[in-house]
């Protein structure tokens, strides 16, 4: 028996097959960047357009009405009579002003305009061993049920 050394027949797309991977990750990248610069322009947009009287959320979560805006500066009034300065890049959204036309086409939902009234805890006595004294205990609240809100 004979056995003869050939060489290993090669796939024939071996340049695209290492291509196609460095184009993917490529291709990852150029629309991760591209949703970041849409978000940036945004941020930029919603700085641009502040004016006194507009309500604001930082992006610490600080709420606040803007009273100034300079050129890098933004001063929130954050409760009455307190006044505090932010950089206009912290700044995170503008929160829309609520109108009376939004609130009326709001559907009224009487049972939530009733109170619901619990009862009273009460109480129990009980007799404590020896001594002849009565000793008050609290009775558990049930856990509320899927009707309570």
């Amino acid at each position: 028996m004979v056995l003869i050394a050939a060489p290993m027949a090669s796939s024939g797309g071996g340049g695209i097959t290492l291509l196609l991977p460095l184009i993917l990750i490529v291709g990852m990248i150029w629309f991760m960047s591209r949703s970041q610069r849409k978000q940036r322009q945004k941020q930029a947009d919603t700085v641009a357009a502040l004016q006194p009287g507009t309500k604001v959320i930082t992006t610490s979560g600080q709420v606040g009405i803007v009273e100034e805006v300079d050129d890098e500066y933004v001063t929130l009034e954050i409760s009455d009579g307190v006044l505090v300065q932010f950089v206009k890049a912290a700044i995170g959204r503008v929160i829309p002003e609520e109108t009376d036309d939004a609130v009326a086409d709001e559907p009224v939902d009487e049972a939530a305009d009733q109170i619901a009234v619990e009862p009273a805890e009460t109480k129990d006595t009980v007799d404590v061993p020896g001594t002849g004294t009565e000793k008050v205990q609290d009775k558990g609240k049930l856990p509320p049920t899927h009707s309570e809100n």
